[in-house]
């Protein structure tokens, strides 16, 4: 995404709890020579703060034009993560953009090279399987997580229908005294004007 140099901008990213976040970013700005990005931006980095649903600020630190942040989300619910850059330019000549390549993965546990290539199979195997240990843990955590939302959506649907339903009666209700009224004002009327 492009971004100005003193513009903050912000990802809502939906996490449930105990999971690893990883992100890796890096930052290009715009050569007003050239007329492209530079590949990089030097003496430029991004200032990187994490913040909870709660309100909680997770994680705030500077980083380089290029770099990787991770934090391990200890409530679940919608995490704010936002990034600045750290130009010191006023606002009114801080006019260069820039391009931000942002790669988010969430609860993902990488293999290490090493212990894939040892000599030792069983080591290798006893590895593999520890991971998928940890996917499954990690796909469980998500279902459980999808479930809590389902409950809560369905009991927010079902207090909206149940809400729905007593208007609609207390709506009936209404109209049908104002009806009996309309009716009795309206025959007092004719009898008061002996028109039957």
């Amino acid at each position: 995404f492009h971004s100005g140099e003193r513009e903050e901008k912000c990802i809502i990213e939906d996490v449930p709890s105990d999971t690893l976040v990883i992100g890796n970013y890096k930052v290009q700005r715009w050569d007003i020579h050239k007329q492209d990005f530079l590949e990089s931006a030097p003496g430029l980095g991004m200032f990187v703060t994490v913040t909870t649903p709660s309100a909680e600020v997770l994680l705030s630190k500077l980083y380089g034009p290029q770099g990787t942040f991770s934090f391990t989300s200890y409530l679940s619910g919608e995490h704010v993560i936002c990034l600045q850059s750290n130009s010191t330019r006023f606002v009114a000549f801080a006019g260069s953009k820039l391009r931000i390549h942002l790669d988010i993965r969430v609860g993902e546990h990488f293999l290490d090279e090493s212990v894939v290539q040892a000599k030792d199979k069983v080591n290798e195997v006893n590895f593999r399987l520890e991971h998928l240990i940890e996917e499954i843990n990690h796909i469980s955590k998500e279902q459980n997580y999808e479930r809590e939302r389902e409950e809560k959506f369905r009991k927010t649907s079902e207090e909206t229908n149940s809400n729905i339903l007593w208007w609609a009666i207390v709506q009936t209700l209404i109209l049908i005294s104002i009806g009996i009224w309309q009716i009795k004002s309206l025959r007092d009327f004719f009898i008061s004007k002996k028109l039957v």
